[in-house]
């Protein structure tokens, strides 16, 4: 090569590092990850007969009464909530629809089909994490989003050809997405110094900017080209973007075979011996279970969930109920929260890396700062909403401001199990996000045991004091036994053969 050349790639290396365009892949990774969830959330509206379409009244009942389709229902709640707005209003404009391509699917079925998806997604969260530790995250989060693009693009041929086969569509869907999340740990691990993790797990919230983009672009989908087309177009954007993801992005900086000299040594000076170069073979569960800091994980965000998932869930309800404001037929109140939940994400894990930097900031105490600031503040706003709730604006207010307060929680706890334990970081955020899905389970039974029959202000006040002891419960735990310290255990050693160990004993092998 010649200095010419060299000097091109040098300059192409200093305008986009190898971990940029890890960063800009696993951000646009995310936001397709909501895309391929919710898609169907989106276009169901447009795919039931005018006459079965009641889906959005049935599930704001449901949440409380449903008991068949239990956690499953109340998840996809999650998303459906800003959602079902923009179906409701495509549904109306797409008379292009032939009446032919629609199904007479009741409410129980809509709910069904729906919540179906998280039958898989729940199981592959721990064998997701535990899977890319020991094979490489770039594998398990490429692969889930491969296979659940191809999914998608099956999904309204699935659809036509049987309903119990879209559903099995829709669990095989959420396995495979179910191991992306915990996946990203583990590529976090070998590839981001220390210094710069908390701005690369804010990719993770993408999620919510993917969920800003998603509703609109998917109603005009089906405004313009119908229903199948919602499918058709995440389908294969998910595709393109497996494929940059495979050609791009490599297990490690190791066996990139595009990266600079001093992109590398950055890299791995940087991580020293806390990440593995060889996988440990095996997790140590007792002393990952008898872990303080891995508890203050599991529990600190366990709450932050279920709180997050009952304000996304029931405050537009109670708006709704108690105070007649439909939060979502608004486009803008529909879209910011979501959109200034990942501005938060963003921008307070880059004042946590410059904070830990400059060395303002221990890890330890950036983690335990902007952990507290993301789940008291959302806390103190659950007490101010029950003293100013009887007004619309000010719940809009509350409401909008408590998300984007919960976004600090990326440079928080998120991806302290990177901290702790980065060889079994997938394992931990697993374990963690296989038990907080159980929270949104948890806010429906609550908000429907406490406003059955009595659908009162003074009722809703109630579930707002249990929001805000929950969050500020959160912090109060993880300030106790949070810690961003590297534990011991994290690098286990090697369990030895049985062959090793009668060699070192010198005990004859039998033959």
């Amino acid at each position: 090569m010649s200095n010419t050349e060299k000097q091109g790639v040098s300059k192409i290396r200093n305008f986009l590092s190898c971990r940029q365009v890890l960063n800009l892949l696993t951000m646009f990774g995310f936001m397709l990850n909501y895309a391929l969830r919710v898609n169907l959330t989106i276009a169901i509206v447009a795919m039931v007969k005018p006459e079965n379409a009641t889906l959005d009244a049935s599930l704001e009942g449901s949440n409380s009464t449903n008991t068949t389709s239990g956690l499953t229902s109340s998840i996809t709640t999650t998303t459906l909530a800003p959602s079902t707005a923009n179906s409701s209003s495509s549904s109306s404009s797409i008379s292009v629809e032939d009446v032919d391509d629609r199904f007479a699917w009741d409410t129980y079925q809509q709910n069904f089909v729906l919540g179906c998806f998280f039958w898989g997604y729940i199981l592959t969260e721990l064998p997701g994490g535990r899977l890319a530790e020991l094979i490489g995250g770039r594998r398990v989060f490429g692969h889930s989003m491969l296979w659940a693009s191809l999914l998608t693009l099956i999904t309204p041929l699935a659809a036509h050809l049987n309903y119990v086969l879209l559903i099995v569509v829709r669990v095989v869907l959420g396995f495979m997405l179910g191991a992306s999340w915990p996946a990203i740990h583990p590529v976090a691990a070998v590839w981001i110094p220390p210094n710069e993790r908390s701005k690369f797990m804010s990719n993770m919230m993408a999620s919510s900017l993917g969920a800003a983009i998603t509703m609109p672009v998917c109603g005009f989908l089906i405004s313009v080209a119908g229903w199948a087309s919602v499918f058709y177009v995440t389908g294969v954007v998910g595709l393109i973007w497996s494929v940059l993801w495979f050609t791009l992005v490599f297990e490690t900086p190791a066996t990139h075979p595009r990266i600079s000299p001093e992109e590398r040594r950055e890299i791995e000076e940087a991580l020293g011996t806390s990440t593995s170069k060889k996988r440990p073979s095996y997790v140590p569960w007792g002393d990952l279970f008898c872990s303080p800091a891995v508890w203050a994980i599991i529990i600190t965000h366990g709450l932050s969930v279920f709180g997050f998932f009952t304000v996304i869930n029931q405050l537009p309800t109670f708006m709704n109920q108690v105070l007649h404001f439909d939060i979502k037929k608004n486009g803008l109140f529909s879209s910011l929260p979501y959109l200034g939940k990942y501005i938060m994400a963003f921008g307070s894990s880059c004042f946590a890396d410059w904070l830990r930097q400059r060395g303002a900031l221990s890890t330890t105490a950036t983690r335990k700062v902007f952990t507290t600031f993301a789940l008291t503040t959302p806390g103190l706003l659950m007490v101010a909403q029950v003293f100013l709730g009887k007004e619309a604006a000010w719940s809009v207010t509350i409401f909008t401001l408590a998300l984007f307060a919960h976004g600090a929680v990326t440079p928080g706890y998120l991806g302290n199990g990177l901290d702790i334990a980065p060889n079994f970081s997938g394992t931990i955020f697993g374990l963690a996000n296989t038990l907080s899905s159980f929270g949104g389970f948890l806010s429906t039974w609550m908000v429907g045991a406490l406003t059955y029959g009595d659908k009162s202000y003074h009722q809703w006040q109630i579930v707002f004091w249990i929001l805000a002891v929950t969050y500020i419960s959160g912090a109060v735990v993880y300030l106790i036994l949070g810690t961003g310290d590297l534990q011991p255990w994290n690098n286990p050693p090697e369990r030895k053969k049985v062959s090793d160990v009668h060699a070192e004993e010198g005990v004859p092998l039998k033959n």
